[in-house]
C-alpha cells in the first residue's frame, strides 16, 4: 500500500525527523504537511498548507480528505505552564485535528508522538503525563481505522535537521553510548518515522509503543 501522509509539527525537531524520512522512504507517495508556517523543504512529494487555528479547520477541510495516515507530531513542553494551558495545547488542539481526520478519512492511521512516562491512568501525579495519558486514551477511541500512539524517549536527530534542540545536539554524539546503557531509554529520529510508515502499511500487535518497539519496526525488513 502506498501511503498518503499528513503530518502535524514539521518546523519541529521531531516533526522534521518524520518527515524527512517520508520523504525517502519509498512506500510514501505524497506528504501533505499542515502548519502555521512553511517547513522550509522542498519535494515532488510534498504539498504544504499554512493555516494558523489549529483549533478550527473548516477553512481548509476539503484539503484534507484523501490520505491514509497522519503523523501527529505538535507538542509543546509542560515546563512552567498552567494545566488548563497545557491541557489546552495538547489534548484539545489534537483531539480537534484527530477528530477532523477520522471523520474525513475512515480508512486512515493516525499515528501521535507522545513521551515515554505517559500516564495511561489519568490519574497520576506528573501534570504533563496524566494530560498525555488522556489525549492517548481519546485518541483510541476515535473512528480511525488504527491509532497508535509512539512514547520515545531521547531522540537522535537526523543528519540534515536544521531545528534541534540544543540538549539534542548533545544526544547526537553521546546517542550510541546511551543507547547502549539505556536500550529502552531512546531512539533515533528517524527510526522513528520508519516505525510510523510500517505500522501505517501493516499494522502492528500493540498501540501503545515504547523506545524498544520502534526499533523493532524499525529493523523489520
Amino acid at each position: 500500500m502506498k501511503i498518503k501522509a499528513i503530518i502535524f509539527g514539521a518546523t519541529g525537531m521531531v516533526g522534521e525527523g518524520v518527515l524527512l524520512k517520508a520523504l525517502e522512504h519509498p512506500n510514501v507517495e505524497s506528504i501533505l504537511v499542515v502548519g502555521r508556517r512553511p517547513c522550509g523543504r522542498k519535494d515532488p512529494k510534498l504539498k504544504e498548507i499554512i493555516h494558523n487555528d489549529f483549533y478550527d479547520y473548516s477553512p481548509i477541510k476539503d484539503k484534507l480528505s484523501g490520505y491514509n495516515a497522519c503523523f501527529f507530531c505538535l507538542g509543546v513542553s509542560s515546563v512552567g505552564m498552567k494545566e488548563k494551558d497545557y491541557y489546552r495545547v495538547t489534548y484539545d488542539l489534537t483531539i480537534q485535528a484527530a477528530t477532523v481526520l477520522s471523520n474525513l478519512n475512515p480508512d486512515m492511521t493516525f499515528c501521535y508522538v507522545s513521551g515515554a512516562g505517559t500516564d495511561s491512568s489519568e490519574n497520576g501525579k506528573l501534570m504533563w503525563a496524566r494530560v498525555k495519558g488522556k489525549t492517548e486514551n481519546d485518541l483510541l477511541k476515535l473512528p480511525f481505522k488504527a491509532a497508535y500512539m509512539f512514547r520515545p524517549g531521547f531522540m537522535k536527530p537526523v543528519d540534515g535537521q536544521r531545528n534541534i534542540k540544543s540538549i539534542f545536539k548533545v544526544v547526537k554524539f553521546l546517542y550510541p553510548v546511551f543507547k547502549s546503557v539505556f536500550p529502552n531509554g531512546g531512539c533515533r529520529l528517524e527510526d522513528l518515522g520508519s516505525a510510523m510508515i510500517r505500522v501505517s502499511n501493516t499494522g502492528f500487535s500493540k498501540h501503545i509503543l515504547d523506545n524498544r518497539d520502534i526499533d523493532k519496526l524499525a529493523d523489520l525488513k
